[in-house]
């Protein structure tokens, strides 16, 4: 029996493990999927700019117990581990994972294929912010920030969104669509327009939605600091902008960047911003004859966005099939430009 490890309990994560799971019964090779994530439930942070609306779902709706999902698979075919990648040895096949309170109590797993995807994180995160647009790296700790979220959003006035990609897009259009009457709602985009590096109609259709929703729309212009501060127990955070402008804020929502959760990978594999570096078969280069893969946001071969993370784990899973029955696998065909104006159209 091969013994296949997914670290990570996201889309990539998960999903491969399905794909796996159901295209192996049919094929009948005998495998094993070993799932390690910190987090105890599927995060469908899709959802997290409506999700921070207050009343908008359940946290049955958003959070997934990851392990009652393979419920219908044996003991034999499928095992959940609640813990953290601390060390990879990809000679020895062998992953050190963190399973205490504080990192504490260690375990070693050992496995015959690896599959990385333990994605990424805010870049704001590391500053203490908590916006939960990502896995805050436990369910619980994910389910306490968003509900603090909640009730900041619910209580403020004026809200602060920096940065226009998708995600600032879309949280800017959710909270105006929802409370554009009743509360001020400012993005700031450093860009000449929304969506800077789309088709242009495409950045016009969104400047246009933002516009009727009544978002104010601060064009070319960026954040050079921000303080919190408390006003008559009011707490507030205050925004220097690059037009030497001052604005103060219930709320400010960072919406760019995000970091690998590469830590636990030794550097030779990771490009210069910390991203695992891949092959077109999603093979981390350098262990090309080691059965080692990544994909989803830890992986360099495509931009760290949920739009591709389905299309690469049914790409792989059926790679793995196929190296299983002794098949040659298939390389993979990164998306085109039309595929990611489609996904930004679509958010």
């Amino acid at each position: 029996m091969q013994t296949i490890v997914i670290l990570g309990g996201s889309f990539a994560g998960v999903g491969t493990a399905h794909r796996i799971l159901k295209q192996t019964s049919k094929t009948r090779p005998s495998v094993k999927i070993v799932i390690v994530s910190p987090n105890t439930h599927m995060y469908w942070n899709i959802a997290a700019p409506r999700a921070m609306l207050p009343g908008q779902f359940t946290d049955e709706k958003i959070f997934q117990p990851i392990a009652a999902g393979f419920k219908q698979y044996s003991a034999n075919q499928f095992e959940f581990i609640s813990g953290s990648a601390r060390s990879l040895d990809p000679v020895a096949r062998k992953v050190e994972v963190s399973t205490g309170p504080r990192e504490q109590e260690t375990v070693i797993i050992d496995y015959d294929f690896l599959i990385i995807g333990t994605g990424s994180r805010n870049k704001a995160d590391d500053d203490d912010v908590n916006i939960p647009f990502k896995a805050l790296g436990s369910t619980d700790a994910t389910k306490n920030a968003l509900h603090i979220l909640q009730a900041v959003v619910k209580k403020s006035k004026r809200i602060v969104i920096v940065g226009a990609g998708p995600t600032g897009i879309e949280t800017a259009g959710e909270l105006a669509f929802e409370y554009g009457k009743e509360k001020e709602i400012i993005l700031i985009a450093s860009g000449q327009t929304v969506l800077e590096g789309a088709i242009p109609s495409v950045s016009k259709t969104a400047l246009g939605m933002l516009q009727k929703l009544n978002v104010d729309i601060r064009l070319r212009t960026k954040v050079t600091s921000s303080t919190r501060t408390t006003r008559g127990g009011v707490d507030q955070v205050e925004l220097s902008l690059s037009d030497g402008t001052e604005l103060t804020a219930d709320i400010c929502i960072p919406t760019f960047g995000v970091l690998p959760n590469s830590s636990y990978i030794p550097s030779k594999y990771l490009d210069a911003n910390g991203f695992v570096k891949v092959d077109e078969y999603f093979q981390v280069k350098g262990l090309e004859n080691q059965h080692v893969w990544a994909i989803g946001d830890v992986s360099n071969l495509e931009p760290p966005q949920a739009l591709f993370v389905d299309k690469q784990s049914a790409h792989l899973a059926k790679n793995i099939v196929l190296i299983l029955s002794n098949k040659a696998p298939i390389p993979y065909k990164e998306a085109t430009r039309e595929m990611l104006e489609l996904g930004i159209l679509e958010v």
